[in-house]
């Protein structure tokens, strides 16, 4: 068995404010980090009042949340309904759009005291994955980039850095990894072609990459979030990416190919994943909680790049830049 392994857990809670339970969990300190869902949210100031508990507990835990704009927006009420990037790249000024994006997106989460929201999608859309679909900037590899990386401008302006999904790209792949485990059977030149392309041009902009649940057998037998061969050879050796990799959740049936959930945290830490995400799970949460302790993981250095630098902000509608913002968004039809 492998000890002294680094990485640590992102975990969940149920609801709108912390059981005694969930305080328990969040003292453990192999838990690094916490993600909300919709569930957890009913208006800005009741989660700025959750984020505060949680950080009255561990002031170091990572607060995340899935706000990339269009079907996947977990903050809505009080929020800007954001577009999904794809109706952006049909704008003659779509760059800066993207910026304008990246911006409103990241000021809002910091204003509710968390850290970031796991975005860009770099998946290239091929009119193929339903699940990524409209998620996606483009199909166009360069202009996937180059949309991507004027939306990452926007998330750090405003003081969040970058996390780049669904790594080396989930937009061949049909099968939802949520529910299914999806084969790409394209070569790595392939690959490396297309799909690598925004995750190569943006390795020094990203904070951090969150590798596909998807299995790309001319490449690894494992699914690219358990790949040594995705992680250390391509990813940090040929890429040179030195930021945070995160596991997309390890709850989702594209993670059940390696086993139960302490299976899975073992494998997706050993494989070279900073941080394991178990949602909507909490005995997998549990059983992924004892693997750590039992592996006595430490947490990675690499995750301290990833907390929000503005959270005091609250007042951010007074902003002449969020009045210029929103009004480009309107002016595009891309908001109402």
């Amino acid at each position: 068995m492998t000890a002294g392994l680094q990485g640590s857990l992102m975990v969940d809670v149920a609801g709108t404010w912390l059981t005694a339970e969930d305080r328990q969990l969040l003292r453990q300190p192999e838990v690094g980090g916490l993600i909300i869902f919709a569930r957890n949210i009913e208006s800005p100031r009741q989660v700025r009042e959750l984020s505060a508990a949680i950080r009255a507990i561990r002031p170091d835990l990572l607060l995340a949340v899935d706000q990339e704009g269009g079907r996947v927006q977990r903050l809505r009420q009080g929020f800007v309904r954001l577009p999904a990037m794809r109706a952006i790249a049909d704008n003659s000024n779509a760059e800066y759009l993207a910026e304008q994006c990246g911006w409103i997106m990241a000021t809002e989460v910091l204003a509710v005291g968390l850290d970031l929201s796991f975005a860009p999608v770099l998946d290239l859309d091929y009119q193929r994955s339903a699940v990524v679909g409209t998620r996606s900037f483009e199909g166009n590899p360069e202009r996937a980039a180059q949309l991507a990386g004027a939306f990452i401008r926007g998330m750090n302006s405003a003081g969040m850095a970058a996390t780049g999904k669904h790594f080396p790209g989930h937009g061949w792949a049909e099968a939802d990894s949520h529910v299914a485990i999806p084969n790409d059977e394209r070569s790595l030149d392939e690959i490396r072609t297309n799909d690598l392309v925004p995750f190569a041009r943006l390795s020094k902009q990203l904070a951090a990459v969150m590798p596909a649940h998807v299995i790309y057998p001319q490449v690894d037998s494992q699914p690219a979030g358990f790949s040594r061969r995705w992680l250390q050879d391509i990813l940090r050796g040929e890429l040179q990416f030195d930021g945070v990799i995160f596991s997309d959740d390890l709850s989702m049936a594209g993670a059940h190919v390696v086993g139960d959930a302490a299976s899975r945290i073992e494998a997706a830490l050993t494989a070279g994943c900073d941080m394991g995400l178990v949602c909507n799970d909490r005995a997998a949460a549990e059983l992924a909680l004892s693997a750590a302790q039992r592996l006595k993981v430490t947490p990675s250095a690499r995750i301290a790049r990833m907390r929000g630098q503005a959270f005091a902000r609250t007042d951010y509608r007074q902003d002449p830049r969020w009045l210029t913002a929103v009004g480009a968004l309107k002016d595009a039809q891309l908001i109402d």
